[in-house]
Order: structure tokens, then sequence, then C-alpha cells
């Protein structure tokens, strides 16, 4: 028996492993735009020591205050804004002829002159494009309620069966969650619990009785449910818009990592958001009643879900899901629409 199959996924020493990945991914993120603004300044003094012209020295300052605005917001913008100026002043005071090709053409004074005004706009400028940031990501998040309030109303028009419904809802929470240990960003979890909300939506057009039989589907009743997949894409095609992104995960949500899925794809074919989303949806499954067998328990289901891992499911995925579920991030109450 090999090493890794004496190896236990969820272990105390691996658990502390994982948390460790991920806080210190979490750090890194956090530092990302600090990192972003020095190497802005480092370029800036490198610039400064082969550009002649100190208004164009100037100019180079301010692009990390630009960069804040645009990225990071008016608060960040306006303190990058600030520490350019203090750069900008360091450099001239212990070095006074660094921002003119010429010693002695520009004033000391005229130097200080031209810093104050340039820093004045500097820090107006950042306060205004900080503010235009803000009220566009403002806009962004209402848009994204608006999308996330459509998509709610289109599954509750819909979807019939309440199983079905609730299902998915449990499903987007499960897969938001884990997505989110994996590390994805907000965006792309989003589209996450976009398709996880409508993964099924394809069920409709099945047999209620192929779908709720007890018994063991035969071969020509499992082709059918098979169809659930495409048959939802096509319904959700028409909507277009945003809604188009969550298509190809959809289709997918199948595929297995060993390639005995629903199609041939196999691991990295398969859209990470698509693998993500297995996980969720077998763990629900597997924890919900059925007409052909009772629930298990969630700790069961970890194990099952552990035992498929490389097989069924991308193992780096079984990790996040891992590390979610010993966290309590998967307990959600029972949810009836």
């Amino acid at each position: 028996m090999s090493a890794s199959a004496h190896s236990k996924p969820g272990s105390k020493p691996e658990l502390w492993t994982q948390i460790r990945q991920i806080d210190s991914t979490r750090l890194m993120r956090a530092n990302a735009e600090l990192w972003l603004v020095l190497s802005l300044f480092i370029l800036a003094l490198v610039l400064n020591q082969l550009i002649a012209s100190h208004r164009m020295v100037l100019g180079l300052y301010s692009l990390p205050t630009l960069l804040s605005a645009y990225v990071y917001g008016r608060r960040h913008a306006v303190l990058t804004a600030f520490a350019s100026i203090f750069m900008v002043g360091l450099v001239v005071y212990f070095s006074p002829s660094i921002m003119t090709a010429t010693p002695g053409v520009l004033q000391l004074e005229e130097k200080w002159f031209d810093i104050t005004v340039w820093g004045g706009i500097l820090v107006v400028t950042a306060y205004f494009m900080g503010t235009l940031h803000e009220r566009q990501k403002a806009h962004m998040r209402e848009l994204e309620d608006t999308y996330h309030g459509v998509l709610m109303i289109l599954q509750q028009f819909i979807t019939k069966d309440k199983y079905t419904q609730n299902h998915s809802y449990r499903v987007s929470i499960y897969a938001a969650k884990i997505a989110a240990y994996y590390g994805l960003p907000q965006s792309r979890i989003e589209d996450i619990r976009a398709a996880a909300l409508l993964h099924d939506i394809g069920k409709l057009e099945i047999s209620r009785e192929v779908l709720y039989k007890a018994a063991k589907l035969t071969k020509e009743e499992f082709d059918e449910v098979k169809t659930h997949v495409t048959r939802g894409v096509d319904l959700l095609q028409p909507v277009g818009g945003t809604l188009r992104r969550v298509l190809p995960i959809i289709l997918a949500h199948h595929d297995r990592h060993d390639g005995n899925g629903y199609r041939p794809l196999k691991g990295e074919e398969i859209p990470i958001e698509s693998r993500i989303l297995a996980v969720a949806d077998s763990y629900d499954a597997i924890t919900s009643d059925r007409p052909y067998r009772k629930a298990s328990t969630t700790y069961e289901a970890k194990q099952i879900i552990q035992g498929l891992s490389g097989k069924d499911f991308d193992p780096q995925v079984v990790e996040a899901f891992v590390l979610a579920f010993d966290r309590r991030e998967l307990e959600i109450p029972e949810v009836v629409i």
C-alpha cells in the first residue's frame, strides 16, 4: 500500500498545515496593494536618476496615487498621495540638484513652490478619483444585488420542485464556502453561487417518475437524467448577459476528475468552478433523504468525499472542503423555501 494511502486527510497536523497555508495566502493578498505601491515608488526613484526634467519626475511620483485611486478607492488614494509628497520632499531635501539636470538653474525655493502646487493638485486628484472609484464600485454592487435578485426570481418561477429548489440553495452556500477556502476571488465565487442556484434547472424537463423512482434506474432512465445538464444550459442560454458566464460551470458540474463523468473531460480540463460545484452538490446529495435511501450524517459524507479524492473529485478542492467542514463553515440551518 502506498504512503498516500496511509495518510489521513483532515488529521490535526494536516489541518494545521492547511490553516497556515490559507492564512498565509490571505496575508499575502492583503499586503499585495502595499507591495504594488512600493514597487511604483521604487520605479519612480530609478527613473528619477534617468530623467532630467523635474516636472516629469513629479509626474512619475503621481503614478502610485493614480493607481491607488483606480484600484483601491478614495482613502487609499489620499494616503498614497501624502506618501508621494513625503517621498518627493525627502528626495529634494537630501539631494536638491536631483530634480534638474543643471544645478542652480531652478532655485530651491522655486522647487518647493512647484512641489507644493503639485502636491495640492495630487491630493485633490486623489480625492476625486477615489470618490469616482467608490461610486462606481457602489453601482457595481447594486448591479450585483439586482443580478442575484433576478436569479432568485428566476429560480422561484422556474423551479416547481421544492427538493430541487432547497437543494440548489444549500449547494450555493456550500460551494461559495469551499471556493473561498480554495482561494478564488470574490467575482468567481459569485459565479459559482449563481451556477449552484441554477445547476439543476434542467431537471424540470425530466419525468417526475424517473427523478423520484425508489428502485435502481435503468440505463435508458439514467441516460434521460443525464440530459438535465444540457437541458438546463439550453433553458438559460437565451438569458445572456452576465449569466452566460455560469453556463460552462453548469455544463461541466457532473464531469469527474478521473474522466468517468457525464463527459470524458478530466482534471484541469474541467473548470475549477465546476470541480468545486461537484463537491458541494455531492455533499448535499449524500446528506439529504432520497427516495431510494436515507440521508447519511455529515461526518459520513465527509469520509465518502475524502475517499473519492483523486477519483471523482479534485484533491485540492477536497482539501478546501475538509478545511471548511472542520471549521464548521458548512453547517447551515434547514431551509424550506
